[in-house]
């Protein structure tokens, strides 16, 4: 599906960083699709068609531009202008679903019909879930190709194709040249092998990203052993299938790339990692949007023009923070972060790295369902409700992450003792990455809106408004409460 050039032919003339990924341009003139911030000559107003995706300029017949690099941009938005449906099938397309996997089984996971889905694929994205997977694979292999050092055959199945000679037809086609051509002419970009610099990958997002302030909020509730935050970066252990390795992320002012060093033996998980890493910093978010929209509730607007660019922190594991969660409850967030540290520690895998103050990996779902968890400082209910998440999530009974619906989790997970609507509704900020959800019985945020103390229910009322960006409100009202309301002098 077009867009009309029109709405975008001054941020393409300004080759504005804000609109990178939100539409990509295809010049009819040399068959060739770029970024709206590519550095050449800008094309013509009559010269060119303007697509949601890469994958729809893509299967429109026009090829990546080398210069530009498409894949490095920040993607499109998965939730702009997006149904529900279209937003997970697109999660799960990024998490690799079709590599193994069928469309009819894609429809099936979200509960519609092939032929729907293929329908909310061209409406909202102008491609089909197979075209949009395929632009996903080669955009990959393209970037490590272009940035690390990997050799071709690990990055093809890295990238999720099935096999190396399926690998160089597509790139053939696409690029009309081999992997092995592009590898050589990008030679002098790529850095030397070392397994003790790990792979070392840049990612982009687009502006504005108050940082800082994400890296403050994880560094508060950061795990210590586990987690290392420092004023520009962000480390921590990691999972996956049983192996351990570990990640940094670096930020640099006046840049609008992160720089990602991942320690981790199994290339195959390479995907799946970064992409926990973009969910964590949020960077598939268009912040002008969502400021923009949230600028229209006039107690909100001074509030978004003193911070702009926040984004909804994810998380590594769903599991890790549903724990987290729970020992949250009634505690200081610091005291939290100790109770955590202390079952990571105990029962948790011991890590050995480089990096100063990552010591574990924090324990999976099967290590905490009989676990005793003594002599700890945790209440008896905690320790119940921990243990009755974690056996769920062992049994393959609850999944806490991007692909199941709100609404329904919580529903399984209040069921559990122990367990309330703010802990669910936290969590599905979080680890599910809906940013609609918003606990709104959280004291912080009753007093944030107004002058006086809202009710749970006025609060919900009032929060309507939001939608569906309320997770969004919710970190745009904590951060201000916490920096411009408790920073208040006594009077």
């Amino acid at each position: 599906m077009l867009l009309n050039p029109d709405d975008f032919e001054a941020a393409r003339q300004a080759r504005d960083a804000r609109f990178d990924g939100r539409f990509f341009v295809g010049v009819l003139t040399t068959g060739i699709y770029c970024r709206p911030v590519c550095p050449v000559r800008v094309p013509k107003k009559e010269n060119v068609q303007l697509y949601k995706t890469a994958a729809g300029a893509a299967a429109a017949g026009f090829r990546p531009c080398l210069r530009c690099r498409p894949e490095s941009s920040p993607g499109t938005p998965a939730r702009s202008g997006a149904s529900w449906k279209v937003s997970r099938a697109l999660q799960l397309i990024d998490q690799g679903f079709l590599d193994e996997g069928s469309v009819d089984e894609l429809a099936d996971q979200i509960e519609v019909g092939p032929r729907q889905l293929s329908r909310l694929f061209q409406t909202h994205l102008g491609a089909s879930p197979v075209e949009l997977a395929q632009t996903r694979r080669l955009h990959f292999a393209k970037k490590l190709i272009d940035e690390t050092s990997m050799p071709l055959s690990e990055i093809c199945f890295a990238a999720g194709f099935g096999s190396v000679r399926r690998f160089n037809a597509v790139f053939a086609k696409t690029y009309q040249r081999s992997p092995k051509a592009l590898r050589e002419k990008r030679k002098t970009n790529n850095k030397a092998a070392d397994q003790e610099e790990g792979i070392q990958i840049t990612l982009s997002f687009r502006p504005p990203f108050d940082w800082k302030s994400h890296l403050a909020f994880l560094a508060y509730r950061s795990i210590p052993g586990v987690e290392v935050v420092t004023a520009n970066s962000y480390g921590r252990t990691i999972s996956l299938d049983g192996v351990a390795g570990h990640f940094i992320v670096e930020f640099a002012d006046n840049s609008y790339q992160i720089n990602v060093e991942i320690h981790y033996p199994e290339s195959r998980q390479l995907y799946q990692i970064i992409d926990s890493i973009k969910s964590i910093f949020d960077l598939r978010a268009d912040s002008e949007q969502v400021d923009n929209f949230l600028a229209k509730d006039k107690a909100l607007k001074p509030m978004v023009k003193q911070l702009p660019g926040l984004r909804v922190p994810g998380c590594w594991s769903g599991f890790e923070v549903a724990v987290r969660a729970i020992l949250g409850q009634q505690v200081t967030v610091k005291a939290a972060s100790t109770l955590v540290s202390r079952i990571a520690e105990r029962y948790g895998e011991a890590y050995d790295c480089a990096v100063e103050g990552l010591s574990h990996v924090f324990p999976e779902a099967e290590k905490l369902q009989r676990a005793k968890m003594d002599n700890m400082g945790i209440v008896t209910q905690r320790i119940a409700a921990i243990r009755a998440i974690a056996t769920l999530v062992a049994k393959d009974e609850m999944q806490i992450d991007c692909t199941v619906d709100t609404e329904e989790f919580i529903k399984n997970i209040c069921s559990i003792k122990g367990i309330g609507e703010w802990t669910a509704l936290y969590i599905a900020m979080r680890a599910l990455n809906d940013p609609n959800a918003f606990p709104y019985s959280d004291l912080i945020l009753r007093r944030s809106v107004s002058s006086e103390e809202l009710t749970p229910k006025q609060l919900l009322a009032r929060s309507e408004a939001w939608q569906p960006w309320r997770a969004y409100a919710v970190i745009l009202l904590w951060k201000h409460y916490g920096t411009y309301v408790r920073a208040k002098p006594e009077t």
